[in-house]
């Protein structure tokens, strides 16, 4: 049985990111290193004060140290590492330019006043959690012990908990709709007409090459002289998800 170092050190480079920024800022609020109202999702300062941070940090917050926060936390680290290391293995660019474009999505989401949500962090979450559920439509989830069902209606059951235990459904339902976007527009959409109208941006490729974060196996691959030695690669182009 591994440690829970060993646990940690094993995940994927970008859900393990994302996992540990969600937890540090939830960690550092409940220490009172920071006033909530600093990070929540507010247009007006990030145009007129250029509070710019707003459009990131929202994400990063999953609610104060909970049960639901726990849930949150888990979803990720279960959900996300599973998409990482299964659908999107070798794939890190990929999978760091779904995170980066359902955050675009959803702050555009959120600028409508109806949908608006001051922390996306759930929303993100749930996104996670509906292409894991396409993924692998078919998986059996047990859910508290109580009910059994197969993993393509477990966004919707979600939502229907949130429902019952009173927590708002718009965060989780806007989660759910960019990642059925993003499901749409890179494997619907190129399965029925054979063009990817989102593929991962030259930019992204290049910056998880600096990281370190991976391999992009599907696209032509080189290695930069210059990171070799820390296992960094410099990427060229992508194949869309027909040839996954």
């Amino acid at each position: 049985m591994s440690s829970p170092a060993e646990f940690y050190n094993s995940l994927p480079p970008v859900s393990k990111a994302y996992g540990t920024l969600c937890f540090l800022t939830t960690a550092a609020f409940q220490l009172n290193l920071f006033d909530l109202r600093t990070i929540v999702l507010l247009y007006q300062p990030v145009f007129t004060q250029f509070q710019v941070w707003r459009l990131f940090t929202n994400f990063f917050f999953l609610g104060k140290f909970s049960i639901n926060f726990g849930i949150r936390l888990l979803m990720i680290a279960r959900y996300g590492v599973q998409l990482e290391k299964g659908p999107f293995d070798k794939r890190t660019a990929d999978f760091l330019w779904m995170m980066l474009f359902g955050a675009f999505f959803l702050l555009v989401l959120s600028a409508i006043p109806f949908f608006w949500s001051p922390f996306l962090g759930s929303s993100m979450v749930f996104m996670l959690l509906y292409l894991w559920s396409r993924e692998f439509p078919t998986a059996q989830i047990n859910i508290y012990g109580l009910v059994t069902l197969k993993a393509f209606y477990l966004p919707w059951a979600m939502l229907l908990l949130d429902t019952i235990f009173g927590s708002s459904i718009v965060p989780s339902l806007l989660g759910i709709v960019a990642g059925h976007l993003y499901y749409f527009l890179t494997v619907l959409h190129p399965l029925a007409t054979g063009r990817n109208l989102l593929k991962t941006p030259t930019w992204v490729h290049k910056l998880v090459a600096l990281l370190g974060w991976g391999v992009q196996s599907n696209s032509g691959v080189r290695p930069n002289s210059a990171n070799t030695a820390t296992g960094s690669v410099a990427f060229r182009g992508r194949s869309y998800r027909l040839d996954r």
